[in-house]
């Protein structure tokens, strides 16, 4: 069996920050993820994808963001337990005991932090398209390079399909964008820096074929009310949006609302010594961002550190203290 003060379950940028708190505020930390590398769902889905919205970075692609949050917990030298599920929660002399797959089989720790995220995903599929998954139809593009110099289309009207039109546009031959509706659900500003693009944007309508001898070579739109037109593609990204499952947290005996679980202004969950910060909590105002994520997992730790030791301080001051 092994020990720490905090298990932290979840790897994204939630959790690793959650790790590097951790290790400031003198704990030992385990991070538990079920992918085989840190980053979460931005190494899994969008690793090139530039984020605009964490402060103090205009622009950080999401690899660099990753990589920046492991080498920031680096010195503290959490524990990494990747390709790891914690399957079952119970309790030991007060302390949380986790079941974990793999060689690990068991992890005590004095306080649990979640930061699962959306939990698993799967990309909602394109139902014209299965024939082709592999040879011409992604749902995610982790090496946008990869795309240099090809017929694009991109099905959706989210931010993941406005991201993916803005990132492969100066890449690709072109980039054609459809979407069932008129409007989008992409955040106005992606929307606006896209439309300024030369990227072809087609409303109202659906991608009712597609086409090739083994590997995609068109595909046929058809747009409501009109005719179907053919358009050359090599390459169809179906960014249609995800279904997400806590898995084995659900039979935790977590208080959830929907796919989240419930916490309180300490992050606590209803669980003694459980805490969560990131997508995957709820309450009252919440605002699922990467940046709201960091300071919600401050203050998990926080809150943590107490629970594990009464006489600890909540607040234990600024990193720059000691400097």
């Amino acid at each position: 069996m092994r020990e720490v003060d905090v298990a932290v379950i979840g790897a994204g940028p939630a959790g690793l920050f959650a790790a590097y708190y951790a290790g400031f505020r003198g704990l030992s930390v385990a991070v538990v993820d079920a992918l085989p590398e840190p980053g979460g769902q931005i190494t899994a889905m969008y690793p090139e994808k530039l984020i605009h919205d964490v402060a103090g970075f205009p622009a950080v692609k999401g690899r660099d963001l990753v990589a920046n949050l492991v080498a920031q917990a680096a010195p503290f030298d959490p524990c990494y337990l990747l390709g790891t599920r914690a399957e079952r929660l119970s309790y030991a002399d007060g302390r949380p005991v986790l079941g974990l797959t793999g060689d690990s089989h068991q992890l005590r720790c004095g306080a649990v932090v979640v930061t699962g995220g959306l939990g698993s995903f799967t990309p909602r599929p394109l139902p014209v398209a299965q024939q082709f998954v592999g040879t011409g139809i992604v749902y995610f593009v982790p090496q946008p390079t990869e795309l240099a110099d090809r017929d694009v289309l991109i099905v959706g009207g989210g931010d993941s399909a406005f991201d993916w039109a803005s990132t492969l546009q100066p890449l690709a031959r072109s980039v054609t964008m459809v979407h069932r509706r008129e409007k989008f659900r992409a955040h106005a500003a992606t929307v606006a820096r896209v439309l300024d693009l030369p990227v072809r944007v087609i409303v109202n309508a659906e991608v009712t074929g597609l086409y090739g001898d083994g590997a995609v070579t068109g595909a046929e739109i058809t747009v409501r009310g009109g005719a179907a037109e053919l358009l050359p593609v090599d390459t169809v990204v179906a960014a249609l949006g995800f279904t997400a499952d806590l898995g084995p947290l659900t039979a935790w005996g977590l208080r959830l609302d929907r796919r989240h679980i419930v916490v309180d202004s300490a992050m606590a969950t209803n669980l003694p010594r459980v805490f969560a910060a990131g997508d995957i909590t709820e309450y009252p105002g919440k605002v699922r961002l990467i940046a709201t994520g960091f300071g919600e997992a401050a203050t998990a730790v926080n809150n943590a550190a107490v629970a594990i030791d009464p006489s600890a301080h909540l607040f234990p001051g600024h990193s720059s203290d000691g400097t």
